[in-house]
């Protein structure tokens, strides 16, 4: 399919010891021989070869690598120029590849590219794009393995199963004035529980590790002057957070991001949860509320130097209520100075004093994390792979009661639509609008 040729920028922006500028179509080769003044161009080889305008000017000394079609990324004719990095040079050179006809690429269009053109398909596509802002070494390794067409495997495989399941069907329909064999109706209803259950499996661990691919986020939460900043500066191991005897002192929350063990973390320093008057506080603990709910862990602080009042018991009842499923560490800080805080039915995770080690939590935060990848179950990486098996898990479950009932019409509707949002993971049958705002949310020049 001929298309036009697209160039872009595929490194970040700044300044770098190289910046890459990648061109794939048809005309790919002839601009790379305008830009280098050479004829030749051998595959896969890398050719030192100096760069020009379209005046003719020297803009830099650069790599150029041609990929002849269909071994390419794309599948297409690709050639990739390996300049100098920096603000400017990189630039140029793209404003080169425009004027000699290429068409800048618009957010992902050339991972677009290699899925129409057979080379990846969604499944791969969206581990390519995850991959790039993976938040751990986890992370990283499931993406990898998605790469190599781990997770399209498992979900061709489900869809297989359901098609086979719906081919008795569609036959049985033809013999519609005759009832099943009820044996068939039993093999049939086992064989969509057994499908059912694998995809439960597979739906539950997947959220349960949402975190390895987003960053797990760790919400502190306490009343005021507690410790929470001193604790936040500590697992920063720098002041980013202002601390202060005066309560209020943060007003909402901040968030900052460090690695821990393999994991990077986004933790997030929530305002002083308590009854307030002042109406900027208050927008401050309505986000604090809103850190609970949106955290994966919940670091709950209490000062050993005071006693246990009605704030604690606030915090207490909030994580009761708010961070179901969630995991929860109950800290007491503050344990350098004399213990007066003491309440009967609340056991302690951990005692420290923020202000001079928090390895303990560390190595706790640090465990959690670790087990979230124990898992050997296959790994859903998006929003919108999950949602996918959760509508077929629906379909799925439509269709039990038209089988036992032999409305076998319906039955076969209900599986058409699971085998489609199955088959919408790696490779949809339709809906060019779903593969546009997909593919639309890859950085440039990917």
């Amino acid at each position: 399919m001929s298309q036009d040729t697209i160039s872009a920028i595929a490194t970040a922006n700044g300044i770098g010891s190289i910046a890459i500028i990648r061109i794939s179509g048809d005309s790919a080769l002839e601009i790379a021989s305008k830009l280098t003044h050479k004829e030749n161009f051998t595959p896969r080889y890398a050719s030192l070869s100096n760069i020009y305008n379209f005046n003719g000017e020297l803009i830099d000394e650069a790599i150029v690598i041609y990929f002849r079609a269909p071994f390419s990324f794309t599948a297409e004719d690709v050639v990739e120029i390996q300049c100098h990095g920096g603000f400017i040079v990189a630039q140029s050179i793209l404003k080169a590849t425009l004027a000699y006809g290429a068409r800048l690429a618009t957010a992902g269009e050339f991972s677009k590219r290699a899925f129409f053109n057979g080379r990846i398909d969604l499944s791969k596509a969206e581990a390519i794009a995850q991959l790039i802002e993976a938040k751990s070494e986890d992370a990283a390794k499931i993406l990898a393995q998605q790469m190599k067409g781990s997770l399209q495997g498992y979900i061709e495989k489900i869809r297989d199963d359901l098609i086979h399941i719906l081919a008795y069907s569609e036959v049985s329909i033809d013999y519609a004035e005759e009832d099943l064999p009820e044996d068939l109706v039993m093999q049939i209803e086992a064989n969509l529980k057994e499908l059912k259950a694998s995809l439960l499996k597979t739906l539950k661990a997947s959220k349960a590790r949402e975190g390895l691919m987003q960053g797990f986020k760790v919400a502190i939460i306490g009343k005021p002057n507690v410790g929470k900043s001193s604790l936040l500066n500590a697992l920063l191991n720098y002041n980013r957070a202002i601390v202060s005897d005066i309560a209020g002192t943060t007003r909402d929350t901040i968030e900052e991001q460090v690695k821990i063990g393999t994991h990077l973390i986004r933790i997030v320093d929530t305002a002083g949860i308590r009854e307030a008057s002042d109406e900027i506080e208050k927008i401050g603990i309505q986000r604090s509320l809103e850190a609970i709910n949106e955290s994966d862990i919940v670091v709950a602080l209490f000062d050993a130097s005071r006693a246990a009042d009605d704030e604690d018991e606030q915090i207490i009842s909030l994580i009761k209520s708010k961070a179901v499923g969630k995991s929860v560490f109950y800290v007491k800080n503050k344990i350098d100075l004399e213990q007066k805080f003491y309440r009967a039915e609340l056991n302690f995770d951990m005692e420290i004093n923020s202000k001079d080690s928090v390895e303990e939590l560390i190595l706790a935060l640090e465990n959690i994390m670790n087990i979230a990848n124990s898992s050997d179950e296959m790994m859903l990486i998006s929003q919108r792979q999950i949602g996918a098996v959760q509508n077929a898990l629906n379909y799925i479950d439509e269709a039990f009661e038209p089988l036992h009932d032999q409305e076998l019409e319906i039955f076969s509707f209900n599986l058409n639509e699971a085998i489609k949002e199955m088959a919408s993971i790696t490779r949809p049958f339709e809906n060019d609008e779903m593969l546009d705002k997909m593919f639309g949310s890859f950085c440039l020049g990917k």
